[in-house]
């Protein structure tokens, strides 16, 4: 029998997929919401083919089911949606199937621009990077107004760096429950686990869907916590429905 492949980390924050250019930067005048004729035809059929091609790759190379849908019934696609990253190039089609026919859009690293070819369609596929600027903040912002406004969710990976085929959830900040702690919006916990296949060697991919989750709390801050706790929670609760290691993920001394 095939051992296990074993990947050591020595902290949450360590990265085992690395892009071309980590340090990668967009530069001053990067277009967050792109409006003309043109660049909305080219984005229509790039996401199109994307889901075209998701609904081959998650069933047949992810062994993919999805469960929850029912929870995601009336919030209008006005929600955000908070995934552990666990696949390299699954994680961009997973919540695009969990929440057909509606259209979404992924908060993303700048890194990932640096990547050949893809990196030239993110921004047609819906992808809102982080900049690290203030300009940039207030930029991506408006962006997650303007879609969430047309009903589009929005999805974050808090864990921010991609451990494939992880079975547990790693710690992350709160940081990013912020946004929709300001506009208002519920969370949804979106879980990918691995369970043991009969067939393949690698494991079938169970997505849960739980939520809606509305914060509590007096103050932001108090609300930004509140909503991260329940959210941390219930990711934890549903990764204990994997039941084989893949990868097996080691702490190094």
């Amino acid at each position: 029998m095939k051992k296990e492949r074993v990947r050591r980390y020595g902290s949450f924050t360590d990265d085992f997929d690395v892009a071309p250019n980590q340090d990668y930067r967009l530069p001053e005048d990067y277009v967050f919401l792109r409006t003309d004729f043109f660049s909305k035809l080219k984005s229509g059929i790039i996401y199109f083919l994307a889901i075209v091609f998701s609904l081959f790759y998650c069933p047949l190379i992810l062994h993919m089911r999805v469960k929850g849908r029912k929870n995601l019934r009336g919030l209008k696609g006005r929600y955000f949606i908070y995934g552990n990253h666990t696949q390299p190039l699954g994680d961009v089609f997973i919540p695009a199937l969990c929440v057909l026919p509606r259209r979404i859009f992924t908060v993303v690293s700048t890194a990932n621009f640096s990547i050949p070819v893809i990196g030239k369609i993110l921004p047609y596929l819906g992808a809102l990077p982080i900049v690290d600027s203030l300009k940039g903040f207030k930029e991506l912002s408006k962006a997650m107004e303007e879609r969430l406004k047309k009903n589009h969710p929005i999805v974050i990976y808090p864990e921010a760096h991609v451990w494939e085929y992880c079975s547990f959830i790693r710690p992350f900040p709160s940081t990013s429950f912020k946004f929709p702690v300001k506009f208002d919006v519920p969370a949804v916990a979106m879980t990918v686990t691995y369970k043991k296949s009969k067939f393949c060697k690698k494991p079938k991919t169970t997505v849960y869907l739980d939520g809606p989750f509305y914060p509590q709390g007096e103050t932001i801050k108090e609300k930004t916590v509140n909503l991260h706790e329940k959210v941390y929670s219930a990711m934890c609760k549903r990764s204990m429905e994997s039941d084989c290691q893949y990868i097996s993920y080691i702490k190094e001394d």
